[in-house]
């Protein structure tokens, strides 16, 4: 009995999730292109390291070293892949920190002073990124672990005092290579959890597609990562801006993801479609009037076209392409010139549209082709074979006045949750049985460190920051 209860309740809970609209996969064919862009800009941060004055006392010598810079930074050898929990992991070997700092030294009461040239060699970093989603849906950089060290370094030291120097600079460097090694992880657990965050927070949650509606691409859980892709599931809803809260069930397939070969894979399902076309039909859209040219062969004045959808329109994907379906309610009149209009029938349309689906820089876009549409009487099948001759002329109407109009908007495109800077390029889709996907590779549209700079909040160093490195000195 207790069985069939834990039975009962878990069919009840899967009959309840809610499944994502939209996926995202990122494969480790893309770890390249953003371990080549986020190196870059780690090189730079590093470089604003400030190192603290580094005083001491050997017998009579008194020393004090002050005004570290870094002077460059040389990353020959990194890695950058998925690991599960982790879910990101970079680790840099055998890089090299050139230094350049002042001197002064006291010996009794003889004084040197003046810069000189250091390098920190076998610099080793291992830092990982721990992705979540936060309480408004938008994935963060939750935690940020980090190992750090410098093996040796070394300093040129000359002038009057050489020879003390060359006997004093173990002291020296070994007190520098402590400093350096503590001021390493802050700067990441910095460009972690301050940087990268205001660079995600640059992907869209819940913003306005046009004036009439808006879109949801909250994530339904943490991001989940394999040592192969970091795969994300969004809501992918869309809602009528003037009904915030209103909320299409989702009762479409979950869209499935198995490819690696691209650098990234988007998956749609019918019901990212399905709640786009009915927030626009809740939003009163989808209605619209047209006049078109008189046609000789047949009538002898204009046609007045009133088109109002009866129901929201609904999506089918099947391998074969993609199909939506509509019911429109269509009233025909006659507008002669100077007269008034003569309404000469009100019928039912069914009609059938293909759908292209296509990503330009790091929007969706749509082009839609009417393939067949019946139209029908309202009030008898008699009137419906009177209404044959308005055929042709009602499909060159909505061929020529409709369509255009559709694909106007659909073309303009809705913005996939990517940050800002990152685009799509060399896109291919594939039509499954209720879901596509769109493989493509990521292209920089602009610098890592022009995006962030853009979107940098207040640069104070965050107080809860952890250890500086749990690396031995």
């Amino acid at each position: 009995m207790a069985l069939l209860g834990a039975l009962f309740l878990a069919l009840l809970a899967g009959a309840l999730a809610e499944f994502p609209g939209c996926k995202i996969r990122v494969t480790s064919k893309a770890l390249e292109l953003v371990k080549q862009e986020g190196l870059r800009f780690l090189e730079q941060e590093l470089e604003t390291i400030t190192i603290p004055d580094l005083r001491g006392k050997e017998g009579h010598f008194y020393y004090n070293i002050s005004e570290v810079k870094v002077t460059e930074l040389q990353l020959t050898s990194s890695e950058l892949d998925f690991q599960p929990q982790q879910e990101l992991m970079l680790q840099i070997t055998n890089a090299s920190l050139g230094l350049r700092f002042r001197r002064q030294l006291l010996y009794w009461f003889f004084y040197d002073g003046g810069y000189i040239n250091a390098s920190a060699e076998g610099v080793s970093i291992r830092t990982g990124l721990e992705l979540s989603r936060d309480p408004a849906g938008r994935m963060k950089v939750s935690n940020v672990s980090c190992q750090a060290s410098v093996s040796r370094m070394h300093a040129a030291f000359g002038g009057t005092f050489k020879k003390v120097y060359d006997f004093l600079s173990t002291f020296i460097t070994s007190g520098m290579r402590f400093l350096l090694n503590q001021q390493i992880c802050p700067v990441l657990y910095h460009v972690g959890t301050v940087l990268l965050n205001a660079l995600l927070d640059t992907v869209p949650v819940r913003s306005s597609v046009d004036e009439l509606v808006g879109i949801d691409y909250s994530l339904m859980k943490d991001p989940v990562a394999s040592t192969s892709n970091l795969d994300m599931d969004f809501r992918g809803a869309f809602f009528p801006l003037t009904e915030r809260n209103w909320s299409l069930p989702n009762r479409a397939v979950e869209p499935q993801l198995r490819e690696e070969e691209r650098m990234v894979y988007v998956a749609f399902s019918e019901f990212f479609f399905d709640s786009a076309m009915e927030s626009y039909f809740r939003a009163g859209a989808l209605q619209l009037s047209l006049v078109g040219d008189k046609s000789p062969a047949v009538i002898d004045s204009p046609l007045k076209l009133e088109l109002r959808v009866l129901a929201p329109p609904r999506c089918t994907i099947k391998p074969s392409g993609t199909t939506i379906s509509v019911t429109a309610s269509v009233t025909i009149a006659l507008v002669p010139a100077d007269k008034p209009e003569v309404q000469l029938s009100s019928m039912t349309m069914d009609a059938r549209l293909s759908a292209k689906m296509a990503l330009r820089g790091k929007a969706l876009r749509t082009q839609l082709d009417l393939r067949r549409f019946r139209i029908y009487s309202n009030h008898s099948a008699l009137e419906s074979l009177a209404l044959i001759p308005l055929q042709a002329p009602l499909k060159t109407m909505l061929q020529i006045g409709v369509m255009p109009m559709l694909n106007e908007r659909t073309w303009r495109g809705v913005q996939i949750p990517l940050p800002e800077g990152i685009n799509f390029v060399r896109e291919v889709v594939t039509n499954h049985a209720g879901f596509l996907t769109i493989g493509a590779d990521l292209h920089f549209a602009k610098g890592l460190r022009e995006v962030i700079e853009k979107n940098r909040p207040a640069d104070v160093r965050v107080s809860t920051a952890p250890p500086p490195s749990t690396a031995a000195v």
